[in-house]
């Protein structure tokens, strides 16, 4: 059995994508015989059949890449024969891992990662939702990571989207990791309140929420920023801003050592840092939008009214009336009963298992569709 994952959503400072495909990666490789490849964009061509695939691509937004040739992306999926391939993404990836399924007769599978008509500027939503249940017809299934996506998903026509939540390495992001030394590595009072968010710098984060709310705040209240991509606007004097952690152990003892995680996106299909931090024993606090209020409740953290400043500082502020270790160990217990990578990808290769083999349906006609995914870079 030969798995390739491709998408575009793969880059050095990229989020829960990216660590979904390397925890499936290593997850693969320890419990089962299969093959596993990811082709994504890099600087660069490089061909590593069993481990990551690169095409050179053109850098654009938040450090992701552009191929600019999706011939040669189907090409390269086609020559490492696999037995069947996710997309994780609606854009020409997909396309190209459909058109090579249809040739070898193989399933294909879509993992709903990014909720496009969120992300792609207001008054399109009819447009691209029609676009995905255009695309999404001829995939075998469409996974979704939250049941608000799935929900979604079934509302535009898509009847075989399914739930499959992603998962957590519980023993990386783990209460052990929280070191004393945060606030003297910041230069902080040992009494400092220190929130940490981690995630991408990109407008659908919301930052300016966070900002405003530790503006109203003050001291001691500490927001400590870790991420990358588009620049966030210039922190005030309770703010730091560090760069994007490449090693997990790093990021997971940076959480660790906060008091709290804090988030204020309103788009989330899943919220994979949310689980992080409960894996790490730390209270979580959100808005009570996207994908949010199923991951988090009073007994683990805090939800707040979306791009509410005031909500969201009124919610940090009441956090340090309550038991901070208790409401960590509650999501830590969480996460272990439902939010680990072994029992995610139990799941998703029980579901893989199913669909090999299956009889095919008939291609549809390609009409135009061919030359849209052709162009659609």
């Amino acid at each position: 059995m030969h798995l390739v994952d491709t998408t575009l959503f793969y880059s050095p400072t990229s989020g829960g994508v990216k660590r979904y495909l390397t925890a499936k990666h290593a997850w693969l490789g320890a419990h089962t015989s299969w093959e596993h490849t990811i082709v994504v964009p890099g600087r660069e061509d490089q061909f590593a059949r069993g481990g990551v695939c690169t095409l050179a691509g053109y850098p654009c937004t938040a450090n992701y890449r552009l191929p600019l040739n999706p011939a040669r992306w189907t090409r390269l999926i086609d020559s490492l024969e696999p037995t069947l391939i996710e997309a994780g993404d609606a854009l020409h990836p997909a396309w190209c891992a459909w058109r090579v399924a249809q040739r070898r007769g193989i399933p294909v599978a879509s993992f709903y990662h990014s909720n496009l008509p969120q992300i792609i500027c207001r008054g399109t939503e009819g447009l691209i939702g029609r676009y995905l249940r255009w695309l999404y017809e001829r995939f075998d299934i469409v996974f979704a990571p939250s049941r608000v996506m799935c929900e979604y998903l079934w509302e535009l026509g898509v009847p075989h989207a399914t739930y499959q939540p992603l998962g957590v390495d519980a023993e990386v992001f783990n209460p052990t990791r929280r070191a004393n030394l945060l606030r003297a590595q910041l230069g902080l009072e040992s009494d400092a309140r220190v929130l940490v968010y981690a995630g991408r710098f990109s407008p659908e984060k919301n930052l300016p929420v966070l900002l405003k709310a530790f503006a109203r705040l003050g001291a001691p209240y500490h927001l400590l920023l870790i991420g990358g991509g588009e620049r966030a606007t210039r922190p005030a004097a309770n703010i730091t801003m560090l760069p994007y952690r490449r090693n997990s152990e790093e990021l997971a003892q940076w959480i660790a050592s906060a008091d709290a995680l804090v988030h204020a996106g309103t788009k989330e299909t899943f919220g994979l840092v949310i689980l992080e931090a409960m894996a790490c024993g730390r209270p979580v606090i959100a808005p009570r939008a996207g994908a949010f209020p199923e991951l988090i409740d009073e007994s683990v953290g805090t939800l707040v009214a979306p791009n509410s400043p005031a909500s969201m500082a009124e919610a940090i502020a009441a956090l340090y009336e309550r038991d901070l270790d208790a409401i960590g160990a509650a999501g830590r217990a969480r996460v272990l009963r439902h939010f680990t990578w072994s029992r995610a990808f139990h799941t998703q290769i029980a579901t893989y298992a199913s669909l090999v083999g299956a009889p095919r349906q008939a291609p549809l006609p390609e009409g135009g569709i061919i030359e849209l995914g052709t162009t659609s870079s």
